[in-house]
């Protein structure tokens, strides 16, 4: 599945409306440039799961738990871990495992360790459409790995906010 947003709030929609599809032990991995959107559609995955309050890039903290009505969002950013072996001190081995939901911005360099059941999310700022000074569109693939991730992008159908 590939979808085109045009602004944040259509990121953010996107993210709910992938967050409503999702159920315990659920894994994402964010994949994209800075800027590229990864931050807005886990906030967009945060709200439809009933999480209130700002939601933010764990950049420096490395894991976020946000609690949600039903099931807790675990959100972390490996952007700074360069090995494998540094993975064992971010609690997301612990959180893999857990009842809550998964979301990883940064981690396609760590996709053996995360595991075959995830469904990978690669966002791309599409610069070369944007006039000079304007927000560029991004474009959004959904690349399943395994039968839950299946289900997740085929429970979806995508009609940006307008």
């Amino acid at each position: 599945m590939r979808a085109i947003t045009h602004t944040a709030e259509e990121t953010i929609a996107l993210g709910e409306q992938l967050g409503r599809a999702l159920r315990p032990g659920d894994v994402l991995v964010l994949t994209g440039d800075l800027g590229a959107g990864k931050t807005q559609l886990a906030k967009g995955i945060a709200r439809s799961l009933g999480v209130d309050g700002a939601v933010t890039s764990p950049t420096f903290t490395i894991q976020m738990v946000y609690h949600g009505r039903d099931l807790d969002l675990n959100h972390f950013d490996l952007y700074r871990l360069e090995h494998a072996d540094q993975l064992e001190d971010t609690g997301l081995f612990d959180a893999l495992g857990a009842d809550g939901v998964c979301v990883i911005e940064w981690g396609e360099q760590f996709s053996d360790e995360i595991g075959d059941e995830r469904l990978d999310v690669i966002l791309t700022r599409l610069d070369g459409v944007a006039d000079p000074g304007e927000e560029p569109p991004r474009a959004i693939e959904l690349i399943p790995h395994g039968v839950r991730a299946e289900e997740i992008v085929s429970r979806l159908a995508w009609e940006p906010a307008r």
